[in-house]
C-alpha cells in the first residue's frame, strides 16, 4: 500500500513475536557526529561544537513487517516544553537522491529535505519498510533565458523576443514529462502554479494557451530562421554563424536531478536547428555565481535549467508576472536585464497591486497577462512536479502541500522523534550554504532558507493546506475594505468590515527622506487628501517586549520594528549612503500601491497600514504588507546586527546584495555566518560599540535609548566570541555553527523561545478531492449529453459545503477549447455536467475530451479529471 506520513497520524505496527531477517547487506556509510567540547578562549571557557565524519561499515538488515495501519490521533496533550521538540538539527549535504535513500535506510540521516520526482527513486521509497514520505506539488522547472546583449559583441539570440517565444514550440513538454520525469509531473506553460487557487479560476484561459503553444518544431524553426536572419546571422552548412563564427549557446545545466536530462534534451533541440551548444554542467553552488549573481552581459550562459519551489499554497498568483518578468522581481543582475513591454509591465504591476475592483476585471487582466508572458518568455515554463520527500519512519514533521518539508514554515516547530522530547535529527539536502547568508540580499536557495527560517519567525504563518494565515506574534488583525471590493474571510481570528471611503491620516508615514533620515508624513508628501482601498490594523500582544528575545540575549524592542520600515525605503534612495540601484525597482513597485503606515500605539504596538493592494481573502491581506516585524527578504535581523552590515556597505567594504557587490567592484557579498566578511563585520562591531553608534539616529533615537545601544552591542560581541558568527533571530532554533568546507550546519534549540512546543501540532491530512467522470461514450452531434462527476475524499462523498467550484471544459478533436461552464450540484459528492444541443452542434465528428476542474475550500489544490467521448452525426 502507499505510505504517507502526516503530522497528526500515528502508525501502529502489527508484527509477530519475532521479526525474521530477510537479508543482510554489508556496506560502508559516512556517519556524521556532533562533538561539543570546552576550550579556553581569551581566558574564558567556551563551548565549541565540531562536526566529525567517519566511515563506518554497517550491515543493512531488512525485516518483514506487517501492514501499516493508519489511525488519526486526537488533539495532542499539553506538555511542559517550549519551542522545538528536538534539541539539535545537524544539516548536511547529500546531492544524490538515491544515495540519500540508502542513508535513510541505514539510519545515517533522518530527513531528506528535497522534492524527489525520479520514478526509480520513488519506487525505492515505496518499497522500503523504514521510509515514509510526504507528497507535494509546488516544485516546478523552467528554462531561464538570458535576454542581455553580450558585451563582447557575440550574438545572443535571446535578445529577440520572438525567438524567446518560439522556444515554447521548440520544446516538447509531454516528452519531458513522460520520458524524463516518468509521469511524475504535468506540463506547464504559464507562471501560475498548479498548486494554487488561480489555476482553477483560470483553467479555461490557461488551457487555451496550452493548445496554442503546444510542441510544433516546424513553427519554431520558421520563426527562429526569420529572426536570426534579421539579427544578421547566416546559416552555413546547417550551422548558424555570426561574423564568421558559430552562434554558440552556453547551456548552464544543473546536475543534481532530472534537470541534467532536461538540459541535455533542450540542448539537443537547439543543436537540431543549427545552434552550437556548449554544455556547462554544474551543481547549485557552482551555478549560482553565474546565473543568479553574475553580470548577464558577460554572456557566461544563454540559458539555465531553472527550478523553483513555492513554499506556500498561493491564494493569489497576481504577483508572479511582476516577480518573474520585471526588474522589480529581485535585486539580482539577471532581473535588472529584463525589459518587458510597457503594456506587460503595467498589467504586471496592476495584478501585483490588486489594482482592480471586481473579479471580472481581475480575470480580464490575467487573460491579457498570460499571453504577454508567453510572448515575453524570459522564462519558458516546462513542468509542475509531483514530488515526494522521504523521511525515516518514526520521525514526524509538518509539510506544506506546495513547498514540501524544506519549504514548510512550520517544520522547526513540529520536527519530532516519535513521541519523545529532545534528541538530535540529521537533516540532509542537495546543497548546503549555497550562497552567503544575510537578511537583505543573502541566499534565496530553498536549501539555505529552510535552515535560516528555523532561526527566525514571522508574525504570522501560512496554513500548509489552504494558504490562509494564522497568527504567530500578532494578537489581532482587522481589515477594512472599500465598499464594493470582493473581499471575504474564512477564519474567525480576522475581523472584516467595509467603508465607503478610507482616508489616509495626515500623520501616516508615506515615504522616507534619506538625506535627513526621517519619515515623510502624508501631510508633507501628498498634495491632497489620500484615500486607500484597504486599511489593515495589526495589534501585537501587550507583553511582546517581555517575551520575545533575540538569540544574543537582547530583548526585542520597538527599534527593531522601526528599522524594518526604514530599510524598506532607504537603500533604494539615491541620497542614501547605502544606495543600491538594484533595490529601486522593488521600491517603485511597492510605492505604486502603498499609501501610508502609522503606529497608533506602542503599548500594545498597534499599526495601521493603508494600501490600494487589497486581497481577495482578508486573512492574506497581511501577506501583502510590511507588518513591521523584522523579517527581511532573506532572514530575520535585529537593528544592531543590521547596523554593522550597513556600516560595512557604507564604507565600500562589502555589500548586502550581489548587484551592489558587482557595482562596488572587488568586494564580497555580506555573509553573516562565515568567510572574510565576518572579520569585516567584527571590526565594524568594535567601532560601533566604541562610538555608541545608532543607525538612522534622527529617527531611531526616538525609539532606542543609549542604554539599549550599549547593551545590544555588548550582547552581540559576546555572541560572536562564543559562536563566531553574527546570525541571530528570535526563532525556535539558533545557529550553533556553520561549516562551509564540510557542508554542515548545526542548529540548536532556543531554550528562551516562549511558545509551547505543541502550538502548531494541529494540521491534518490535506483533503485533496478525488474526481471521476462518467457518461456516454458516444454523443450524437446536436443532441444534449449529460455526464456525472463524482467527488470523494477518503472513500466518502466530498461535502458540497466544502467545494468552492466545479468547472468543466470541452476540447474538440483538434485540441481546441470550445466550451466551458459550471457543473450543477446534485448532492454531496455528485455533480452533473450537461452539454446542451447547441454545444454539441459545434463539435466535429471524432474524439473529444471533457475536463473537470474541482476547487475545494479546504485545500487550494485543484483536482482535475477527464473523460473521452466520441461525437458522430
Amino acid at each position: 500500500m502507499q505510505k504517507r506520513w502526516l503530522l497528526t497520524v500515528v502508525f501502529l505496527l502489527v508484527v509477530g513475536a519475532v521479526l525474521a531477517a530477510c537479508g543482510q547487506e554489508p556496506q560502508t556509510i559516512e556517519v556524521t557526529r556532533v562533538v561539543t567540547e570546552t576550550e579556553v578562549v581569551e581566558g574564558q571557557p567556551v563551548e565549541v561544537t565540531r562536526v566529525v565524519s567517519e566511515q563506518v561499515e554497517v550491515t543493512r538488515v531488512v525485516t518483514e513487517v506487517a501492514e501499516v495501519v493508519v489511525v488519526a490521533t486526537p488533539e495532542p496533550e499539553m506538555v511542559d516544553r517550549n519551542g522545538a521538540w528536538v534539541d539539535t538539527v545537524v544539516a548536511i549535504e547529500e546531492p544524490n537522491a538515491d544515495a540519500a535513500v540508502t542513508r535513510l535506510e541505514a539510519g545515517d540521516i533522518d530527513v531528506y529535505a528535497f522534492a524527489i520526482s525520479s520514478p526509480s527513486t520513488f519506487a525505492r521509497i515505496q518499497a522500503s519498510d523504514v521510509i515514509d514520505y510526504s507528497p507535494s506539488y509546488g516544485s516546478y522547472n523552467e528554462i531561464s533565458l538570458n535576454p542581455a546583449e553580450c558585451a563582447d559583441g557575440r550574438l545572443n539570440p535571446f535578445v529577440d523576443t520572438q525567438i524567446r517565444e518560439a522556444v515554447n514550440w521548440l520544446i516538447n513538454r509531454d516528452f519531458i514529462v513522460q520520458e524524463i520525469m516518468g509521469g511524475l509531473a504535468v506540463p506547464r506553460y504559464v507562471p501560475i502554479n498548479g498548486a494554487s487557487a488561480d489555476r482553477g479560476r483560470l483553467a479555461a484561459e490557461i488551457r487555451a494557451l496550452e493548445a496554442q503553444y503546444a510542441y510544433d518544431l516546424d513553427r519554431a524553426k520558421a520563426v527562429i530562421d526569420e529572426r536570426m536572419a534579421a539579427l544578421g546571422a547566416t546559416m552555413d552548412g546547417g550551422v548558424w554563424t555570426f561574423n564568421g563564427e558559430p552562434v554558440t549557446l552556453g547551456a548552464l545545466i544543473r546536475t543534481e536531478d532530472e534537470r541534467l536530462q532536461i538540459g541535455d534534451y533542450v540542448s539537443n533541440q537547439f543543436e537540431d536547428i543549427g545552434f552550437t551548444v556548449v554544455r556547462d554542467y554544474k551543481t547549485s553552488a557552482e551555478a549560482s555565481p553565474i546565473w543568479l549573481s553574475g553580470d548577464p552581459a558577460e554572456c557566461l550562459f544563454n540559458f539555465y535549467t531553472g527550478g523553483w519551489v513555492s513554499t506556500t499554497i498561493s491564494r493569489d498568483a497576481g504577483f508572479a508576472f511582476n516577480f518573474f518578468y520585471t526588474p522589480a522581481g529581485l535585486a539580482r543582475p539577471l532581473w535588472q536585464a529584463y525589459t518587458p513591454t510597457e503594456e506587460f509591465a503595467e498589467i504586471s504591476q496592476r495584478l501585483n497591486d490588486n489594482d482592480f475592483t471586481t473579479l471580472e476585471e481581475r480575470t480580464e487582466l490575467f487573460a491579457r497577462a498570460l499571453p504577454l508572458a508567453l510572448q515575453n518568455s524570459v522564462r519558458v515554463w516546462l513542468l509542475d512536479r509531483t514530488s515526494v520527500s522521504p523521511i525515516r519512519a518514526g520521525i514526524s514533521v509538518s509539510y506544506d502541500l506546495s513547498g514540501s518539508v524544506y519549504g514548510s514554515s512550520l517544520w522547526p516547530y513540529t520536527l519530532r522523534i516519535g513521541d519523545t522530547i529532545g534528541g538530535s535529527v540529521t537533516w540532509a539536502s542537495q546543497s548546503i550554504l549555497t550562497d552567503p547568508w544575510n537578511p537583505i540580499g543573502g541566499s534565496n536557495w530553498v536549501y539555505d532558507s529552510a535552515l535560516y527560517r528555523a532561526t527566525g519567525e514571522w508574525s504570522f504563518y501560512t496554513d500548509p493546506n489552504t494558504g490562509l494565515t494564522w497568527p504567530q506574534r500578532i494578537e489581532s488583525l482587522n481589515v477594512t475594505a472599500k465598499e464594493g471590493l470582493p473581499v471575504g474571510k474564512t477564519l474567525d481570528w480576522v475581523g472584516l468590515d467595509f467603508a465607503s471611503e478610507i482616508t489616509v491620516p495626515e500623520d501616516a508615514w508615506v515615504d522616507w527622506d534619506a538625506t535627513n533620515q526621517v519619515f515623510i508624513t502624508a501631510a508633507e508628501g501628498y498634495t491632497e487628501t489620500a484615500t486607500a482601498n484597504m486599511k489593515v490594523t495589526v495589534t501585537y500582544p501587550a507583553d511582546l517586549f517581555e517575551t520575545v528575545t533575540w538569540h544574543d540575549g537582547s530583548p526585542f524592542s520597538l527599534g527593531d520594528m522601526i528599522m524594518m520600515w526604514i530599510l524598506q525605503f532607504d537603500q533604494a534612495k539615491p541620497e542614501s549612503a547605502v544606495y543600491d540601484e538594484a533595490q529601486a525597482p522593488g521600491l517603485a513597485s511597492f510605492l505604486s500601491a502603498f499609501k501610508g503606515v502609522r503606529f497608533t500605539s506602542t503599548d500594545p504596538v498597534t499599526i495601521e497600514y493603508y494600501t490600494d493592494n487589497w486581497s481577495l481573502d482578508a486573512e492574506t491581506a497581511i501577506s501583502n504588507l510590511i507588518t513591521a516585524w523584522p523579517y527581511y527578504s532573506q532572514g530575520q535581523g535585529a537593528w544592531h546586527n543590521m547596523a554593522i552590515g550597513l556600516l560595512a556597505e557604507e564604507k565600500g567594504l562589502a555589500a548586502f546584495t550581489s548587484a551592489k557587490a558587482t557595482v562596488l567592484g572587488e568586494v564580497e557579498r555580506l555573509n553573516y555566518i562565515s568567510g572574510p566578511t565576518v572579520d569585516i563585520l567584527n571590526t565594524e562591531l568594535t567601532e560601533a560599540a566604541a562610538a555608541a553608534y545608532l543607525p538612522y539616529a534622527p529617527t531611531m533615537s526616538q525609539y532606542v535609548s543609549a542604554d539599549e545601544v550599549a547593551a545590544r552591542y555588548a550582547n552581540l560581541q559576546e555572541w560572536f566570541r562564543r559562536r563566531g558568527h553574527f546570525w541571530i533571530g528570535t526563532g525556535p532554533f539558533f545557529l550553533q555553527r556553520a561549516f562551509p568546507v564540510e557542508g554542515t550546519v548545526i542548529l540548536e534549540r532556543n531554550p528562551d523561545f516562549p511558545d509551547p512546543a505543541d502550538k502548531w501540532a494541529r494540521f491534518a491530512a490535506p483533503a485533496i478531492a478525488v474526481v471521476e467522470v462518467d457518461g456516454p461514450g458516444r454523443v450524437t452531434i446536436g443532441d444534449e449529453a449529460t455526464f456525472d462527476v463524482f467527488v470523494d475524499f477518503a472513500d466518502a462523498p466530498y461535502p458540497a459545503a466544502d467545494i468552492d467550484s466545479v468547472k468543466y471544459l470541452v476540447f474538440d478533436a483538434t485540441g481546441n477549447l470550445v466550451s466551458t461552464g459550471e457543473a450543477d450540484a446534485v448532492e454531496d459528492g455528485l455533480y452533473s455536467v450537461t452539454l446542451a444541443s447547441d454545444a454539441t452542434s459545434g463539435l466535429e465528428a471524432g474524439s473529444n475530451r471533457l475536463e473537470v476542474v474541482v476547487v475545494s475550500k479546504l485545500v487550494a489544490l485543484p483536482s482535475v479529471a477527464s473523460f473521452q467521448f466520441v461525437t458522430a452525426p
